[in-house]
């Protein structure tokens, strides 16, 4: 056979569907971690998030079709403009093909319209605003662990159904705090509740006592807090000081392990809270968990092991479609089945939400825990379907009317 003959069946066989030739950007796999490194959610996220997404870099074997994956980091500061221009300057001059975490909505739709237009896919895993897979949603982002819709939802429904239906608001002052409010509402109205006031606050607040005190004035049953990190933490703390719960006012809050441990069981028992994973869930989490453990001195977070499973997933798709081009690796994201320790019954929606299952959790009292992050007990599973916003619902652009 002649040379130009080979030539062209080399073309022909690097385009057909399903080859496994790997077409990969300068040859290799480039996974950017763009998170709080030294801010209020950098105990749930930072370099925790680095180090799970380097587990899952290693679970997978270090290599796509042969090809190397190697991994950056940085921190975006909480700050909009911070995280797109680092988002830029990967896309443009570091080979970066997929960015990693983006914690903090305000980023997160920043980081989110730099990703669409540079093709580079966008993996949210904490940032919660459910209009991200909603009015802005793109061809290259995906939202994996939670959003504002689900929370909202099973916190409000959850509280409502034992009589708390009263709520009062003290919520963050950006995207995410506003979605939260929104969602939340309207979750308690359906199920007959009813929002009686709230106030917002800077991201970042160290002295809460002045919306504590309004919102303590207001009566409410519910003094749902639309906030997260450490300003969910010293909510909790400064309101145990003003004796909001022994007053008979209970908090509603994005709660999980370490904002429990920060804030201390005495103080946070008996807080009901939304989670899209706990490490003591079952056999596997609890493995994944201590080989967490064993390499930072702390269990994961649900958004760390959601960065894992996330990455883990992104890999499988690029080694599937033998290529990182950005829309050819979501759509078969999108295809591939999804299903490891952190997503159970899951599959990832033509507007880029990740539908898995999510649990019910409180607070153990001082006396049910049996070690230091023995924090939580589960008190329901929420199944995806129900979780989760209906598609149709979103408003998303990309989703094909019926």
């Amino acid at each position: 056979m002649g040379t130009k003959r080979l030539g062209i069946l080399a073309l022909a066989l690097a385009v057909l569907p399903g080859t496994t030739w790997a077409q990969l950007s300068d040859d290799k796999v480039r996974i950017g971690v763009l998170t709080d490194m030294s801010g209020p959610y950098s105990d749930n996220t930072g370099a925790g998030t680095v180090l799970a997404t380097q587990m899952a870099i290693d679970d997978f074997g270090g290599k796509v079709n042969g090809k190397a994956i190697e991994l950056i980091s940085a921190d975006h500061q909480n700050k909009p403009d911070v995280g797109a221009s680092l988002a830029r300057k990967w896309a443009d001059t570091e080979s970066v093909d997929v960015i990693v975490d983006v914690v903090g909505s305000a980023v997160a739709f920043a980081v989110q319209n730099v990703a669409a237009e540079k093709n580079r896919v966008l993996l949210n895993v904490g940032s919660g605003a459910a209009d991200l897979t909603g009015p802005a949603c793109t061809p290259v982002s995906v939202q994996w662990a939670w959003d504002t819709y689900s929370f909202g939802g099973i916190i409000g429904k959850a509280l409502v159904r034992r009589g708390l239906d009263t709520f009062f608001f003290v919520a963050v002052d950006y995207a995410f705090g506003q979605q939260m409010e929104r969602d939340m509402t309207a979750a308690l109205e359906q199920a007959g509740g009813k929002r009686i006031g709230g106030v917002r606050h800077p991201f970042g607040t160290a002295d809460f006592s002045s919306y504590l005190l309004q919102a303590q004035a207001s009566k409410a049953k519910v003094v749902a807090l639309a906030n997260a990190g450490n300003d969910t933490a010293n909510t909790v703390k400064q309101g145990a000081e003003f004796g909001l719960r022994k007053s008979g006012q209970e908090f509603a809050a994005l709660v999980a392990a370490r904002e429990v441990r920060a804030i201390g069981l005495p103080a946070a028992q008996g807080i009901m809270a939304p989670v899209s994973w706990y490490w003591d869930l079952d056999d596997e989490t609890r493995v994944f968990a201590k080989r967490f453990h064993d390499k930072r001195g702390a269990m994961p977070s649900e958004f760390q092991a959601g960065a894992y499973s996330a990455v883990l997933h992104y890999l499988k798709a690029v080694q599937a479609a033998g290529t990182d081009e950005a829309k050819a690796v979501v759509r078969k994201m999108k295809e591939l089945p999804v299903g490891d320790m952190y997503a159970r019954h899951a599959r990832l929606r033509e507007d880029g939400r990740m539908v898995h299952d999510m649990y019910l959790v409180q607070a153990k009292s001082p006396s049910e825990s049996r070690s230091d992050w023995d924090v939580l007990k589960v008190l329901a599973t929420v199944p995806g379907d129900e979780a989760f916003r209906p598609m149709a619902e979103g408003g998303c652009p990309l989703v094909r009317k019926p």
